[in-house]
């Protein structure tokens, strides 16, 4: 019985046993999350909360239908199916741009099926009274050129998890150019809706760097940010307040980024004056002029890095530069950031 008892606090003290993980899965790191053990029979929600029942009505006045309020099995939380106007329904406005090959795949894929298969996620603009997509622009667009009136939608009611899932769309690969633009869209939209700290959208942003690099580009649009990228990883921070005060801010550091970009740019015409027509030019400028390679232990902050980079690129000598120099240079050639 004794040791009956101590195998019976044994248990309490481990817990419930962990849900045994499907074979060929791993455990990643920093997911914390343990999914509900709703069955496929639990999912309908045949009750609505007052809210839920009002973000229906709502759907109804602008000309949509919900299909099903149902909760989604990961988490438990409450979705809506519905069926909307596809004029009522447009991108958020951070995303990238759209790509025509992309729509046309998705166009012809649903001329062969004839079926639209896969839902679009929305958010209800209720300033607006119109239906936002984060991640869903494709397939909206292909919809719009076949001339569909409605669209089939999953309503999320939380307006927050737009961001989020922008975080998580997978549509195409992004160049950095891309990712940056879109970041720094996001970044002005939630100052708009008078987000909160920066830090707290880490998911979405990602990283510092992509957000000054984004405020870099929407100065100048051809800007080469793949060369300074790694610079900026190392520097770059995030600041400890709101989106919407951290503007001014993050304006001022792509100015940074843009008198260094002016800097290597007059840099490379010295070169190419002395007969320099390598593609690597830029990438061997920066090389030059970056102290971070011979450093150790901490980096210097950002408005010293970053000016001193530019006045040694300013002051390279182009005499003093050797053919072999510029040919050991490897990394993406001018235009491929």
């Amino acid at each position: 019985m004794a040791k009956s008892g101590r195998s019976s606090a044994k248990q309490d003290l481990v817990g419930k046993p962990k849900t045994e993980k499907a074979k060929g899965t791993k455990k990643r790191r920093g997911v914390k999350l343990q999914p509900t053990e709703l069955l496929p029979t639990e999912i309908a929600i045949d009750a609505p909360t007052a809210e839920l029942a009002e973000l229906g009505r709502e759907v109804q006045k602008d000309g949509g239908s919900v299909l099903a309020y149902y909760r989604e099995p990961l988490g438990g939380n409450a979705l809506c199916l519905v069926a909307l106007p596809v004029d009522k329904i447009e991108p958020t406005p951070y995303q990238r741009e759209v790509s025509d090959a992309h729509v046309r795949r998705l166009t012809v894929a649903m001329d062969k099926t004839k079926r639209f298969l896969d839902p679009l996620i929305v958010v209800r603009d209720d300033e607006q009274r119109r239906y936002l997509t984060p991640n869903g622009n494709h397939r909206l667009t292909a919809l719009k050129e076949l001339g569909a009136k409605t669209a089939i939608a999953l309503l999320v009611p939380e307006k927050t998890v737009a961001y989020q899932i922008l975080a998580l769309n997978i549509e195409k690969a992004y160049n950095l150019r891309e990712k940056a633009i879109e970041v720094v869209r996001l970044y002005r939209e939630l100052a708009r809706l008078a987000g909160d700290k920066e830090e707290n959208y880490a998911l979405e942003f990602e990283e510092p760097a992509l957000i000054t690099l984004g405020f870099a580009y929407q100065k100048r649009p051809r800007v080469s940010g793949g060369a300074y990228y790694p610079v900026l990883r190392k520097v770059d921070s995030w600041q400890g307040v709101k989106v919407a005060a951290g503007i001014p801010e993050r304006e001022r550091r792509a100015d940074l980024v843009l008198d260094l970009d002016d800097a290597v740019g007059e840099a490379m015409e010295k070169l190419k004056a002395r007969g320099f027509k390598s593609p690597y030019l830029r990438t061997f400028v920066v090389a030059r002029v970056n102290p971070l390679r011979f450093m150790k232990g901490s980096v210097p902050p950002m408005d010293e890095l970053l000016p001193g980079m530019a006045k040694r690129a300013r002051g390279m000598n182009p005499d003093k530069i050797k053919a072999e120099d510029v040919a050991r240079t490897g990394g993406a050639p001018e235009g491929e950031s």
